[in-house]
């Protein structure tokens, strides 16, 4: 990562002096002489000696990774790791890094074994209704606890079902992410131990968007576990997209439009292709396939309803301390709107249509308080023991 980041530093540089060696205006003394003096030659040097640097790099990390592959996880170290998956998981998966998180299910912060062998000895118990908690952007497994409380715990408590976590790279396209869900939910309840009578699927912010986007690609492969699939839970899913994303991609256009700013809009650009995803809450391929996904119209939003016979809930958070019955200009969590999260769109063909019965707006609560929430703990358990 330090050789690329060190390659990426000498392209913005040489950008920059180009920029300023085309500039209209001749510069003057010491800084007009450097800018003139530094030639394409010198930018390929530096290249062609950090690639050397980085190849011998390379050689020796490779005789140390037998060695690490052992180390326990820490919960510092593995939400560190989730944090740096969710700004630059794309690149870590492209690059091979070690680093990169592959998709798995977790029992108690073990990973599973989608085999039925395997999972009769790892699942102690296993209830035929299965729950999997879909983590969000730079989060892993673990972060679904928090002081005081565990939404895990809470719906293994209530429902008495068995509840396993996916823990993923977050970094990649929400589709990515939905078509290897799909799959490995075909594969986890395939070979559960008891046959599986409901299966719930509970997403918190960008893991709401994965498991849409697991529901449609799962129904396009005439997949099994749709049929058991009775409840999808959407805590605070940005389901129309952010306006964080929104306005760094505004700022992102702004700064190619300025001469000498142009070459820092390449910073903008190291974000992953998750994040860019949450722009307008993409869920499928046909949004970003062939597009530049940081051009000024980077994605073609294509409208995908709710899983047809599923009861879908939405949660959202506001900041707002008191909810009325109207909620136009409520204030949202910090991070997603109220509308977004309860999937209300002005033009009828984005509208998820969720119904009023199955909407709640947790009140004085922001994005991350609520995994953390009482009131949203109580309204799951609600719906899901009516269900």
């Amino acid at each position: 990562m330090a050789v690329d980041a060190t390659l990426g530093l000498t392209a913005l540089v040489e950008a920059l002096h180009a920029r300023v060696a085309r500039t209209p205006v001749r510069l003057a003394g010491p800084a007009g002489s450097a800018v003139e003096g530094v030639t394409g030659h010198v930018y390929r040097a530096i290249r062609g000696v950090t690639r050397t640097v980085g190849a011998s790099l390379d050689a020796v990390l490779a005789r140390l990774v037998p060695l690490v592959d052992d180390v326990a996880d820490t919960p510092s170290r593995e939400a560190l790791v989730a944090a740096l998956n969710g700004v630059l998981g794309d690149y870590l998966a492209e690059s091979t890094n070690p680093l990169a998180i592959p998709m798995r299910f977790r029992l108690g912060g073990v990973a599973l074994e989608p085999a039925r062998g395997a999972l009769e000895h790892a699942v102690a118990g296993p209830s035929a209704t299965l729950v999997v908690a879909v983590h969000g952007l730079c989060m892993g497994e673990r972060q679904w606890a928090r002081p005081g409380h565990d939404h895990r715990v809470a719906l293994a408590r209530d429902l008495r079902a068995t509840v396993v976590s996916l823990h993923y790279n977050s970094g990649l396209h929400v589709s990515t992410n939905g078509r290897e869900l799909a799959t490995r939910l075909e594969a986890l309840v395939a070979a559960w131990p008891v046959p599986v009578a409901r299966l719930v699927i509970v997403g918190y912010s960008m893991g709401g968007l994965v498991a849409r986007s697991a529901a449609h690609y799962g129904a396009r492969a005439g997949h099994r576990w749709p049929r058991v699939l009775g409840d999808l839970v959407f805590l605070g899913t940005p389901h129309h997209g952010s306006p964080l994303e929104r306005g760094g991609h505004a700022i992102d256009v702004l700064l190619e439009a300025v001469p000498y700013a142009a070459p820092f809009a390449r910073l903008g650009r190291v974000r992953s292709a998750g994040i860019t995803d949450l722009r307008h809450g993409s869920v499928v391929d046909d949004d970003w396939t062939g597009r530049d996904r940081f051009a000024r119209r980077a994605y073609v939003r294509h409208p995908i309803p709710l899983p047809a016979g599923v009861a879908c809930h939405a949660i959202a958070g506001s900041l707002a301390t008191v909810v009325g019955a109207d909620l136009r200009g409520l204030r949202g969590d910090g991070f997603v709107t109220v509308a977004s999260a309860l999937g209300r769109h002005r033009n009828p063909r984005f509208d998820l249509d969720v119904p009023e019965s199955k909407r709640f707006v947790a009140a004085s609560t922001g994005h991350v308080a609520l995994l953390a929430s009482a009131a949203a703990a109580e309204r799951m358990r609600a719906w899901l023991r009516r269900a």
